[in-house]
């Protein structure tokens, strides 16, 4: 009897194994395959009827929303143009010895381009019939810099013709520019592809205006992504470069229409920016419709030499004659209610604002290494790549 309990026990047992095998036999067929490539980096196969995982639709739904920028690359032109980094590192640097401040020129000209619709090197695009240009929205009247991008992008055609984009010539022309500057030098992924459209009307009314308060500044930044650390980085571009008199004479003579100054604006520094910029000049309306830019650094206006130009100026690190390095300064004239443009001064308006000036102004190296973030950030906003875009052979028009 106990022999016979036995052998139906195990019959039982054998039966219950055999059907979880064969249950999880079908179970691993509807899972998807790991396959593992010779990169030692694994690609997911699934059968056509099997949904991706979750994760992965996530990551390209969040990627479309910000601007694809994962078809880029470190040295996309290593095989097609390998010499490109360094034609533009060449040709910046011998422009910059000879004329120092294309460095806010081409820092400037970049933000204006991101900003709007992204980093697709629609700012350098001329007006042609039926479409209104970038160039001629009041915010980039006075922009600066695009006979900088011909003169580079010409010696990249006379090496690779037809290879290197506008957009990457760009926003690489500004990083090394930035860099000669006294700013840090940061990596960027190249494969960028031009516009073939250009948004006058978006630029003319959705770049920040040097006149912006704080929340207005923070909600501009926040709507391409940025938060109030990366905004407060970012404004640190108004290290260099120079600001037209014009554009802060409001704040000197006529603050809100209160025929006063500014009342947060440093009474000793107040008098020393009236010392260069007297009340003799017809102060713009700088409305975002009219505003001579944004920030960063868009409210600066950093003229390459120009005989032409007659109107006075003021550096911005006005008094401070370059100490500090790239950054500090600015961050420490603001604490001492001595920034030049209100859109600065209104960092420290704000309690979250203000710790990251206060932090910037004591740690340099903390503010290199959020600029380089930030500016990579920047750099990968609503880029283009193939297929979509061109590679323009001339910057200023469409292939």
């Amino acid at each position: 009897m106990d022999f016979m309990r036995i052998l139906i026990f195990s019959v039982f047992v054998m039966c219950v194994l055999i059907s979880l095998k064969k249950e999880n036999a079908e179970t691993k067929k509807n899972l998807p395959t790991i396959i593992w490539s010779p990169s030692n980096s694994a690609s997911i196969s699934t059968a056509p009827w099997i949904s991706r995982p979750m994760f992965l639709s996530n990551t390209v739904k969040k990627s479309q929303e910000v601007g694809d920028s994962s078809s880029l690359e470190y040295d996309f032109y290593r095989e097609s143009c390998p010499d490109a980094e360094k034609i533009i590192r060449s040709r910046v640097r011998r422009l910059y010895n000879v004329r120092s401040n294309i460095a806010p020129a081409l820092l400037r000209l970049l933000f204006h381009d991101c900003f709007i619709e992204g980093c697709d090197a629609s700012v350098l695009l001329d007006a042609i019939d039926g479409i209104d240009s970038e160039k001629e929205a009041p915010p980039n009247e006075t922009l600066k810099g695009f006979d900088l991008i011909d003169i580079i992008k010409s010696d990249l055609e006379e090496a690779c013709p037809g290879i290197v984009s506008c957009a990457d010539v760009l926003v690489l022309a500004a990083r090394e520019s930035v860099a000669l500057a006294g700013g840090p030098f940061y990596p960027l992924q190249t494969g960028r592809r031009d516009s073939t459209l250009s948004f006058g009307e978006t630029a003319a009314f959705e770049l920040p205006s040097p006149q912006d308060d704080l929340p207005k500044t923070i909600a501009s930044f926040g709507s391409r992504g940025f938060d109030e650390r990366e905004t407060v980085s970012l404004l640190g571009a108004h290290s260099i470069g120079t600001i037209n008199c014009k554009f802060i004479l409001s704040r000197l003579y006529n603050f809100d229409g209160t025929d006063k100054p500014d009342p947060t604006l440093d009474t000793e520094f107040l008098n020393l920016l009236r010392s260069r910029c007297n009340n003799n000049h017809t102060s713009p309306s700088l409305s975002p419709s009219s505003a001579d830019g944004s920030p960063p650094p868009s409210s600066v206006e950093d003229s390459l030499p120009s005989s032409s130009i007659q109107e006075p100026k003021v550096e911005m690190d006005y008094k401070g004659r370059g100490s500090g390095g790239f950054g500090m300064l600015y961050y420490r004239r603001l604490l001492q209610a001595k920034g030049i443009l209100y859109v600065d001064q209104q960092l420290t308006a704000g309690e979250e604002t203000e710790t990251w000036v206060r932090a910037y102004a004591s740690d340099v190296s903390l503010f290199r290494r959020d600029f380089a973030l930030a500016m990579m950030k920047l750099s990968n906003l609503g880029v283009l790549t193939a297929p979509t875009g061109q590679v323009r052979i001339t910057c200023s028009k469409v292939a």
